[in-house]
């Protein structure tokens, strides 16, 4: 189990640094180590804080923890996680995410150079039709389909030099880029940056036939800051470092 570094804590919540590779809580059926489990082994009355997620499991409804969890990130996602440890806090934090309060803040390597420096992309997102997994936009819909809207930055673009010019899908350039989602739709980021022809780089979804690069080989996507209000009335900001392969994907492109 990978070490859960705390980020800030006081008596209403707690911000950590999730790691890659480890899910925020259970499916019900893999039994998989997860941060709901840490949770529970660390501060074991949060229990009684949140909502369990419902579930059917060969024909029976079973109850998934999700001790204190107010929102989740993607297993190969790392950075920034919110947890309440009262469920008035619970409460409060789930009022600012559902209101969309929450500046939220994601940095991420992509495939190519966008040819716009900022952009706001727009696009709706539903299931995708020809995979269950994946969520998409435009006419590859079906079912229920939900708002989005991510505002992207792209900070740097580097690579092969024989590409100059803003815009391009070519390989071996690559651009690093925050994103600050205003909704919080399922694989929200990936699936704007895919819309766009630049997927996140080593994402096995959204860019699975590009080869893995920049020394990833998990999804280059971490949760970088949160900015919200505490019960409090202080207003927090907390930032989570980058881990060691970022570090290192940065120190290549010269940030």
């Amino acid at each position: 189990m990978n070490q859960i570094d705390i980020l800030y804590e006081d008596s209403d919540c707690l911000f950590i640094q999730k790691p890659a590779g480890i899910s925020v809580h259970g499916d019900g059926k893999s039994g998989e180590y997860t941060i709901a489990d840490w949770i529970l082994e660390t501060y074991p009355t949060l229990m009684a804080v949140g909502e369990p997620i419902k579930m059917q499991i060969k024909g029976e409804e079973i109850e998934i923890p999700k001790p204190g969890i107010v929102h989740r990130l993607d297993k190969e996602t790392s950075g920034v996680m919110l947890i309440a440890k009262t469920h008035e806090a619970y409460l409060f934090f789930k009022k600012q995410f559902q209101d969309h309060v929450i500046e939220k803040i994601y940095h991420a390597f992509a495939y190519g150079w966008p040819k716009e420096t900022s952009m706001e992309i727009t696009d709706p997102i539903g299931r995708d039709a020809g995979d269950i997994r994946r969520w998409t936009t435009g006419k590859g819909m079906r079912g229920a389909v939900r708002e989005a809207s991510t505002h992207i930055e792209v900070l740097k673009r580097f690579g092969n030099a024989e590409y100059e010019g803003k815009g391009n899908t070519k390989e071996g350039t690559f651009s690093f880029i925050e994103a600050r989602p205003k909704t919080g739709r399922t694989h929200q980021i990936r699936v704007h940056l895919r819309s766009i022809n630049h997927p996140i780089v080593a994402d096995p979804l959204y860019a699975a036939k590009r080869p893995k690069e920049l020394g990833f080989e998990r999804l280059a996507l971490h949760a970088r800051s949160l900015m919200l209000a505490l019960p409090s009335g202080e207003k927090k900001t907390v930032i989570a470092p980058y881990p060691p392969d970022f570090e290192k994907a940065l120190k290549s492109c010269g940030l």
